[in-house]
């Protein structure tokens, strides 16, 4: 068990964490940031070149996006696993930890490629949404779905990467392949060059061409480590099944809360389609520009994942607190500039995405009350990756099925249907939601603390 500490932080200690977690987090926000800039583009190519192809693309990338979250989450081992291999002075270790995580999101991307070519289909035609909406989203769907193996692997080498506090090379990866991205999607979207315009399906064909070129430039850097053999990234790993599990038992946790909170989201489309097609663009609008923002709580979450993560694997429970708060407090500020930004900017931001005046009605009210989830949302998911970091595994997961699965589904479903707030109605449930996950959370690291401090008592 850690030992632990209750004296309190000098103010030395403080400043060194928060300087730390803003040099760790900055290329990995950078990075979280080329991931929804992919998706960003992909909207607004799609969007400007119709609005009915920009629903589409939300319809498919909707049940696609819960095949990629849990994908992150399940993988979300290797980073804690890395990070504590070295807070633990064994660096060799982590080239176990590398090849545990290829083998096991070899299996994780083929199996959510399947599940989804498979199911998404279906599914589509199965929640009564309009019949050309579905039959419009399936083809796209289909096309994601090709590029997941892709993607699971591009998280493993990534996760690794930021494990070793080595966040730069995947942030400049991730903004090379957002360039091959837009060229493709200029290319497939409106047809560029005699080619036929393929709308949302050329969207999703740039996002696996885009995939592929990620995973090439990572799987390329990895093995031209100077390192590489004193990491044991050629070494074949002895079999050590406690750390197997281990591994494994952390991502079961997060790609559970992931789960959780992504196919609630999606159920805020599928609530969007039964207001109205225009509203499910809207609606695609705003979880776009949410998601682009939340890619900076998101990396600072790895941060503080690295963090924590090294304090634990150096017995350190003050210096886990420590990291901890230091991380909510920055994230919140960071959450509330973010709101105060956007704002303003509102209505120039929904023209970016689409012309249509009707379409614009609804986005920009929607818009505004986003800026009221922006700081409680950081907050949360950072709250949930310093407690597995921690070694609480299940709790954010709890969290998040209470939050995200009992609350919001049937809140949106109420205020926008019942209620007639329409998109409007999806967002409050959203506001309510990230506060009631912010309190959950923050309360259970607290608990720990304290449990610390008696323990030291």
């Amino acid at each position: 068990m850690p030992r632990p500490a209750a004296a309190p932080a000098p103010r030395g200690a403080l400043q060194a964490d928060l300087i730390e977690l803003l040099r760790l987090s900055g290329p990995v926000v950078l990075s979280r940031l080329g991931i929804m800039v992919m998706g960003l583009t992909d909207a607004i190519v799609v969007g400007r070149h119709s609005a009915e192809q920009l629903g589409f693309h939300a319809m498919a990338w909707a049940p696609s996006s819960v095949f990629v979250t849990m994908t992150v989450g399940l993988l979300v081992g290797v980073q804690v696993m890395a990070s504590r291999a070295l807070g633990a002075g064994r660096p060799h270790e982590t080239g176990a930890v590398l090849r545990r995580g290829l083998v096991y999101g070899l299996w994780i991307g083929a199996a959510s490629g399947v599940g989804l070519a498979v199911l998404g289909p279906p599914l589509l035609h199965a929640v009564h949404l309009p019949k050309a909406l579905a039959d419009g989203a399936t083809a796209p769907l289909i096309v994601f779905s090709l590029s997941l193996p892709l993607y699971a692997v591009s998280v493993v080498l990534s996760f690794w990467l930021e494990g070793l506090s080595r966040p730069g090379p995947v942030t400049i990866a991730m903004w090379v392949a957002n360039l091959v991205n837009l060229a493709v999607n200029l290319l497939l979207v409106p047809g560029t060059f005699g080619l036929p315009a393929l709308g949302a399906v050329g969207g999703a064909w740039a996002t696996f061409v885009a995939r592929f070129a990620l995973v090439l430039m990572l799987g390329v850097y990895v093995l031209r480590l100077k390192d590489a053999r004193a990491l044991g990234v050629f070494d074949k790993p002895a079999l050590d099944r406690p750390a197997s599990i281990e591994q494994r038992r952390i991502g079961y946790g997060a790609g559970a809360s992931n789960f959780f909170e992504v196919a609630a989201f999606a159920g805020m489309s599928l609530v969007a389609g039964w207001v109205g097609g225009l509203s499910v663009a809207a609606w695609a609008v705003v979880i776009n520009v949410a998601a682009v923002i939340f890619m900076i709580p998101l990396g600072i979450s790895t941060a503080t994942s690295v963090q924590v993560g090294r304090a634990f694997g150096s017995r350190d429970p003050a210096g886990m607190t420590r990291a901890g708060w230091v991380a909510f407090g920055a994230t919140a500020v960071i959450g509330l500039i973010a709101a105060v930004l956007l704002f303003p900017l509102r209505d120039l931001v929904g023209a970016a995405y689409t012309a249509d005046p009707h379409a614009l009605a609804i986005i920009a009210p929607a818009l505004a009350l986003t800026c009221l989830f922006l700081a409680p949302d950081a907050v949360q998911v950072v709250a949930a990756q310093a407690l597995r970091a921690r070694g609480e595994v299940w709790i954010p997961a709890m969290t998040h099925l209470i939050s995200y699965g009992a609350i919001m589904g049937p809140l949106a479903w109420w205020l926008a249907l019942p209620m007639g707030m329409g998109v409007n109605g999806i967002v409050w449930a959203v506001v309510v939601t990230s506060f009631v996950s912010m309190a959950f959370l923050l309360g259970r690291f607290r608990m720990l603390d304290l449990r610390d401090r008696s323990l030291a008592g």
